[in-house]
């Protein structure tokens, strides 16, 4: 079928018809007002010639006169991609020879410099994409625009947003014109005078009901093209999901439903990219068994772990209403960066968020649970914290005894798929509960003991001074990690050329051949293979999966030729550095409190001695989570072998009970597969809102203005992790595995965790767009003297690859200079 008129499509043709032709196809059938016409389907395009025929048939059939001619990608107007202006719109066609020369345009526009860059932006390929054409009668408009039925800016569900101008629309849609701009509400009167512009009072009440019409008809907020003829007639011309919308709290109804608000915690553990249902899922299960151990009630799961987008979420809600400590939240939450804690300061001026008594269900902790989890945990902690600071060395060395009793620990295999999926979870109990909880005292000890320090020298601390005695701690796991890993980059250097001129992917899957030589990296993988990117998530493959980011971290040192600059002379300077720091500020404090001075140093020392075991509790923890992560794949290789699965992977796109349906003979390869694209859509979304209203509401979405006044429009605004200047070239890298560093670059991500920093020991300097001062890239950051920024947000997107910055980790200043870019090295992205 070469010509179908638009009346006929029917549902599912996206790949006969294109994306728009789609579209409006469904506008037609919901009983919306669209121009007349036909679509040029995909099969004259596959087949390089346009039907002439039946084209100018089809257009006689119109009637001729003016028509507007667009293309209709099989990859445009979708749910992850709008491809919205990156192919080609033809307006005012007349004539029979000029409609067949528009059609050859939007067919070649296919190829054109931006579409291809936007499709490798969305990870589409070129091959999977095909071309078609509507044609429609040409609308002479008084007024046209595009009205959004949610606010694209802040997310919000509640808003419609028009922009529109005299005349043709194309102003709007190019950017071309200024526009008259309405934000109204979704229900109720019109704010403020609505008198001015080109679209009335009667019309804007007319676009926005149509607006909530189409996107009950369409199932999600719609982008629509408008346009009013001199007749006063409303033509939709058409519409596409918005695709830049971050989704909804599930269960929540943005208009009706109990307003709420969510603070997104995963990053604080790497997890920037979606976690998989299975690791979403293990996860529950793990803090459901360790709240049952404890005495709570498993339904506090809820609150703390709300899975939005396959991001982790807090909901918030209970303690922004509390009459208690609705004041104190912002305060609460600026660990999470000064972003958040101003996002929560605009909810409290929120009156739907004003505090109020829990209702009856609500109580985030009934007294009889708070005593019991109190009682559970405290005693416990406190002596072990006591124990610390009284002997920190004995303390470091009874942790590290719990992480070899970990990793000696053996597990039975089960016997079958559906015992070895029912007792995966479990694997993990023994050490969540025991070796773990035993190991979280000295750390806390630290924290305790550098806070108390700062308050004994409130007044003459410097910025960022307190934390410069914190760096080349002893001992860390994950800095002992990394310098292992550079032993073994000094072994490799033999084979520098090959390590170098190789892309650390194909070293990887030859390294798994057994086709490189032997230089320790196996010894390093036996010993760290359990770690990687996003590693609490089960469904996320480990270094002794996939090598490939090692590889490109090895890549990197293997570029240090300076002695100076090699990461244990870079260590061993920055722990001079911090005792220098230490004992300058102990001497300073001595001239006016000495009896402070001595405490505050005693202290500080002993936050030296026990912090370097930041790292400890998660490693411990990767042991058991590896053995979970390797019996769940067993049981998805046997579901494979089954034909329950398509392959062994698959099993992590399930939950634990629909995993225990397969294994019982449910068919999920389709659930596998949904689930599959819903991810690889999450996994290119660039920004993740830290604070999400159930309206979609992003509160960050406003900028800093005072920053941005104090400071200048060449300076970023974060929060200072690591003190320390630097200068040098931004490296923009969204996962471990594309980095291409050298090095003094600036590492810019949009959060980092320990499978990370392999990749910190070249660095000049680490911005984030997430973070804490106490997550594990800036603890690493301060260990290895690199200057650190984090809470920066939109780092990724507001710098360009190749810029020099200078940033500055004791005040959280970024200072930009012109753009220098490097051809031929980058990150990858």
């Amino acid at each position: 079928m070469n010509v179908i008129d638009l009346a006929d499509i029917v549902p599912g043709t996206t790949g006969l018809v294109g994306g728009k032709a789609a579209g409006l196809g469904a506008l037609i059938a919901a009983g919306e007002r669209v121009p007349d016409g036909f679509c040029l389907t995909t099969e004259a395009y596959r087949s390089g010639v346009v039907p002439e025929r039946a084209v100018l048939a089809a257009y006689e059939r119109l009637g001729g006169g003016a028509v507007a001619v667009r293309s209709s990608a099989t990859a445009e107007d979708l749910p992850g991609a709008s491809f919205a202006g990156q192919q080609d719109t033809v307006l005012d066609v007349q004539g029979g020879n000029a409609l067949l020369a528009a059609i050859r345009q939007c067919w070649a526009s296919v190829d054109s410099e931006r579409a291809v860059a936007y499709r490798a932006g969305q990870g589409l390929e070129t091959a999977d994409v095909a071309m078609a054409v509507v044609v429609q009668r040409m609308i002479v408009p008084t007024a046209a625009g595009v009205m959004f039925t949610a606010n694209p800016l802040t997310g919000t569900r509640t808003e419609t947003v028009i922009d529109a101008v005299p005349g043709p629309g194309t102003g709007v849609v190019d950017g071309t014109m200024n526009t008259d701009h309405y934000v109204l509400p979704g229900h109720g009167p019109l704010p403020g005078p609505q008198d001015r512009g080109c679209l009335s009072p009667v019309r804007l009440r007319e676009l926005r009901r149509t607006g909530q019409r189409v996107q009950r008809a369409l199932g999600s907020p719609q982008d629509i093209e408008f346009a009013y003829d001199a007749e006063g007639m409303l033509w939709l011309l058409q519409s596409r999901a918005i695709t830049t919308l971050f989704p909804l709290p599930p269960g929540t109804d943005p208009v009706r439903g109990d307003p709420r608000v969510y603070l997104e915690v995963g990053h604080m553990q790497g997890l920037r990219r979606p976690v998989t249902p299975m690791g979403m899922s293990v996860l529950r299960a793990t803090t459901r068994r360790w709240l049952q151990v404890v005495g709570l009630d498993e339904a506090v799961v809820d609150m703390f772990l709300v899975d939005i987008g396959g991001r982790l979420f807090m909901d918030l809600t209970g303690l922004v209403r509390s009459p208690r400590l609705h004041a104190r939240v912002p305060a609460m939450v600026q660990v999470y960066g000064p972003a958040v804690a101003r996002g929560v300061r605009r909810v409290l001026e929120d009156p739907r968020y004003a505090p109020r008594p829990p209702r009856r269900g609500q109580r985030l902790f009934s007294p009889g649970a708070t005593a019991r989890l109190l009682l559970a945990v405290v005693p416990a902690s406190l002596l072990g914290a006591l124990r610390a600071l009284a002997r920190p060395a004995a303390a470091r060395e009874r942790a590290f005894r719990e992480l070899e009793r970990v990793r000696r620990q053996r597990w039975a295999a089960p016997a079958d798929t559906v015992s070895r999926i029912r007792s995966a979870a479990g694997l993990q109990d023994a050490t969540m509960t025991g070796p773990m909880m035993r190991s979280l005292p000295p750390l806390w000890a630290a924290l305790l003991a550098q806070g108390a320090a700062g308050r004994l020298l409130r007044g003459l601390l410097r910025p960022g001074e307190l934390n410069a005695t914190l760096r080349g701690m002893p001992p860390n796991v994950t800095t002992r990690m990394d310098l292992v890993l550079w032993s073994v980059a000094e072994s490799a250097r033999p084979h520098g050329d090959l390590l170098l001129s190789t892309a650390p992917e194909e070293l990887a899957a030859r390294f798994l051949r057994g086709e490189l030589p032997e230089f320790g990296l196996t010894a390093f993988l036996e010993e760290y293979g359990v770690r990687g990117s996003a590693e609490i998530d089960v469904g996320s493959s480990r270094w002794a999966d996939d090598p490939t980011p090692v590889f490109a971290a090895l890549a990197g040192y293997l570029q240090v030729t300076d002695p100076g600059q090699a990461p244990p002379a870079r260590f061993a300077r920055a722990a001079d550095e911090a005792e220098a720091a230490l004992a300058d500020l102990v001497d300073r404090a001595q001239r006016t409190r000495p009896l402070r001075a001595r405490l505050a140093g005693a202290l500080l020392r002993r936050s030296r001695e026990l912090a370097g075991l930041r790292e400890l509790p998660k490693f411990l923890w990767l042991t058991p989570l590896a053995q979970v992560r390797g019996q769940l794949l067993t049981a998805g290789a046997e579901l494979t072998a089954r034909g329950l699965l398509a392959q062994a992977e698959d099993i992590m796109f399930l939950t634990l009970d629909e995993a225990l349906d397969a294994a019982h003979g449910a068919d999920l390869r389709a659930v596998v597969t949904r689930r599959r694209r819903e991810h690889a859509r999450e996994v290119r979304r660039r920004q993740v809102p830290g604070l999400l209203l159930s309206d979609g509401t992003n509160p960050q979405a406003l900028p800093d203005d005072a920053a941005a006044a104090e400071h200048g429009s060449d300076v970023l605004v974060g929060a200072p992790a690591a003190t320390g200047v630097a200068t040098g070239p931004v490296r923009i890298v969204q996962h471990p595995s594309e980095a291409r560093l050298r090095p003094g670059d600036i590492l810019v991500a949009p959060t980092t965790d320990p499978g990370w920093t392999p990749l910190f020991l070249t660095l000049g300097g680490l911005i984030t767009e997430t973070g804490s001062t106490i997550a594990h890239g800036p603890t690493v950051a301060r260990e290895y003297g690199i200057p650190a920024v984090i809470c920066v947000p939109d780092a990724t997107t507001r710098l360009t690859e190749g810029q020099t910055v200078t940033i500055d980790g004791a005040t959280g200043l970024i200072r930009l200079h012109a753009a220098e870019p490097r051809t031929g090295h980058g990150a990858g992205r």
